[in-house]
């Protein structure tokens, strides 16, 4: 038994944060049921068609979940979504801003009907404030939040390679509904989560906002370096590998100086003999080491690094992470079905004993109509009648 079975959430979403959230809580056994716009759905299934003509991003955040089309601004559509809400566990939705409003898709509106229902609004920047009507995009929220000042080059800010903002969001969704399930188990009653990408992702920002306390600089961009930390990032081997290291005290760069660099002569080295100097004299200590590793192979500087106990990565493309090893040797992969047929997908991070996530086909546009109007108590001749009305 899934520790979500049995919970029913509706959620009319699209992109990334939203179906991310909704993903999650499938993974854990709850019944999804995504409602999108008939004839074109969440427009995140055109985002591209990489993965056997399906989008990448579609394919990774909904799958499990059940694809009913509703045209919502259909009179009809009222009764549709009254009947599925009356049910209902949990309603997402991360829709432009005030959209929901003007649907009625509230907990004040719903509550009557449905007072343990969990109302989640995902937004760009929350429901009051300046802000509150902006549109945002995951890069545009990367900017707001600070984001794009630490990231990127000393000459170039650049943007996360994924949708980190979204990703963030989602995640404090998924997290906040979680604890509004317990607190309705234990008082009965739902109640509103608001999420706001700016919020989530400064959170994630924390460090850095920190760093810069109370008007102090902040870490300046250092591309794949760490910004704060010195040496950690990548640095080339004689072959023209790269490998990441990272050095996080003064223990490792004792060892690190013996064993790695066999230079122990760098411990009585003024210019590094902490990390704050050791960051402020990088470029030289960056010549060092290249010098150090300029005879070796990339398979031979893992491997001091490894005797040294200094913590170390290759620097992976997706082609490396798709053959990751370690992720082969736990048996993290799994087939899952899609409109396209068997796509490969990764198990969820974590689990517990005694179950195995969900992992159910990637429904294709509308696949689920019928099923869900059913289960609603409509009749094949009112279903067909919705879709000749347009209501589907």
């Amino acid at each position: 038994m899934g520790p979500l079975d049995g919970l029913t959430v509706v959620t009319l979403e699209h992109a990334v944060a939203g179906p991310f959230a909704t993903r999650q809580l499938a993974d854990l056994g709850a019944r999804v049921i995504k409602v999108e716009r008939p004839g074109v759905g969440d427009f995140a299934r055109k985002y591209d068609d990489r993965v056997d003509g399906l989008a990448s991003y579609f394919v990774w955040a909904n799958r499990s979940k059940e694809s009913l089309t509703l045209n919502v601004k259909h009179p009809q559509a009222d009764e549709v979504l009254t009947r599925l809400l009356a049910e209902a566990d949990v309603l997402v939705q991360n829709l432009a801003p005030g959209a929901a409003e003007r649907l009625g898709l509230t907990y004040d509106a719903l509550s009557e009907a449905n007072p343990g229902l969990i109302v989640c609004n995902i937004s760009g920047y929350g429901p009051d404030g300046p802000d509150c009507g902006r549109k945002a995009y995951d890069l545009l929220v990367q900017a707001e939040a600070g984001f794009l000042s630490v990231t990127g080059t000393p000459e170039e800010a650049c943007k996360s390679g994924i949708s980190i903002a979204d990703i963030a969001a989602g995640m404090y969704a998924y997290s906040n509904i979680l604890a509004a399930l317990i607190r309705r188990g234990q008082t009965g009653k739902g109640g509103t989560i608001d999420i706001s990408m700016l919020e989530a992702l400064a959170e994630w920002m924390s460090y850095p906002l920190y760093y810069a306390y109370d008007g102090a600089p902040q870490p300046g961009r250092a591309g794949a370096m760490h910004a704060t930390i010195f040496p950690y990032g990548p640095f080339p081997a004689g072959d023209g590998a790269v490998v990441m290291m990272g050095l996080q005290n003064e223990r490792e760069w004792k060892t690190f100086c013996e064993k790695v660099m066999r230079n122990p002569e760098l411990l009585t080295d003024p210019r590094f003999d902490s990390n704050a100097r050791r960051a402020e004299n990088k470029e030289a200590l960056t010549a060092l080491i290249i010098a150090a590793f300029a005879g070796l192979t990339g398979t031979e500087v893992i491997a001091r690094l490894d005797d040294a106990g200094i913590a170390n990565a290759r620097m992976n493309d997706m082609k490396g992470l798709w053959d990751h090893p370690q992720l082969k040797a736990r048996d993290r992969w799994r087939e899952v079905g899609s409109p396209s047929g068997l796509i490969p997908a990764l198990l969820p991070p974590g689990g517990f004993d005694g179950y195995t996530p969900r992992m159910d086909p990637v429904p294709d546009l509308g696949e689920h109509n019928d099923a869900v109007l059913e289960r609603l108590g409509y009749g094949a001749d009112e279903i067909a009648q919705m879709k000749a009305g347009g209501v589907l």
